[in-house]
Formats: structure tokens, sequence, C-alpha cells
């Protein structure tokens, strides 16, 4: 008997790639209020423990999650995508080949994570302007990381800030502003300090 298969929980209309992994207690294809929504997943795939991802989701390759993850419904995720453990994804967020989110961190409805963008742990980005004001949910617009962009642990990013391509944000920082392409900012609110292109460990 394969102890494993009684714990998980494959809803209709999920198609799963071949040579994934999945741990116990791993629920694929939650269903929503929309009704049915056909969930794909590539190959390769390795779902570890407690991770649940709703329906209507569209996976790449090489997909992997870390321990209790939650995606919610109608992403679409690239190929070589790493979520780490207890981190959120909600709905409708774009996420490119190559990215990594680390462990422990929040991303909201809206986004946009760029090929190769990296999410520290404990990352919060944020979507609402003004939380709970009279047609926020009509307003909502998630933070755009850009290409190969870095966000140190802990750092908030606001709602509708664009991250530049490359750009280094501080462990910590509070960015309120677009960041252009390559810099590095810092602090609570972010500050500009120099470029990446300054860093010796970045040549």
């Amino acid at each position: 008997m394969n102890l494993e298969n009684l714990y998980i929980v494959r809803y209709p209309d999920v198609e799963l790639g071949e040579f994934a992994v999945l741990e116990p207690f791993v629920i694929l294809g939650q269903p929503v209020r929309e009704g049915a929504l056909p969930t794909r997943i590539g190959g390769h795939a390795i779902i570890r423990s407690h991770s649940v991802i709703y329906a209507g989701n569209v996976i790449g390759e090489h997909f992997q999650s870390g321990h209790g993850v939650l995606v919610r419904e109608s992403n679409s995720i690239g190929d070589h995508v790493s979520i780490g453990s207890h981190s959120v994804v909600e709905h409708h967020v774009s996420i490119a080949n190559g990215v990594r989110i680390h462990s422990m961190a929040f991303v909201p409805e809206y986004t946009i994570l760029e090929e190769d963008a990296w999410i520290g742990p404990c990352v919060c980005l944020t979507n609402a302007r003004y939380p709970r004001s009279a047609g926020v949910k009509d307003q909502l617009k998630g933070p755009t990381i850009g290409k190969g962009a870095k966000i140190g642990a802990g750092a908030v990013i606001l709602p509708g800030v664009k991250i530049g391509a490359g750009a280094l944000i501080g462990a910590g920082a509070v960015v309120t502003h677009d960041v252009e392409a390559g810099a590095v900012v810092a602090g609570n609110p972010a500050a500009h300090l120099k470029y990446v292109r300054n860093i010796p460990e970045y040549d």
C-alpha cells in the first residue's frame, strides 16, 4: 500500500506532468467560487507536504514548493520557479521563468514577477493603496518586480510600485516609489544609495 497517496487530494481536471513528486497532505485543484477551472502543473514538479494549489493555475516545468505553501487560483507560473515554505501567492499573479520566492513571503493579487526575480524571506508585497476604502477591490494593483531584481529579507513594496530590472532592495526597506533599473535602495522610506554596478560582488 502506498501511504503517500492516502493523504493527497487531487481534484478533477488537474493535469500533472511526468515525474512529479507529491508529498503527503498536498491538495491540488482546490475549487473556487467561479466553478470548475482546469489546473496544469508541468513535469518534474516537487510539491512538498501541506501545500495547497487552487484550481485554475497554469504552472511550468520543474516547479518546486516548500512546505505549507498556498497558491491561490488563476495564476500563470513559468518554468523553474521555486516558492519557499509558508509563502502565500494570491490569485491573478504572473510569475515568469526562474523566479525564486523564499520562505514566508506574501505575493498579493495582480503582482508581476519578471524572469529571474528574487524575493527574499518575509518580504511583503502589497496591492491596496487605501485598505478597506470604497471601491478598493476594483483598484488593486500589485507591484512589478523587474527581471533579475532582488528584494532583500523583510522588505515591504507598496502597491503599484515598479522595481526596475536588476535592482537591489535592501533588507527591511519600505519602498514607496518606483526604483530604476540597476539601482540599490534601502531604508524607510527607501532611498537611492548607489547602483548594483558599484558592488564588486556583482561583477
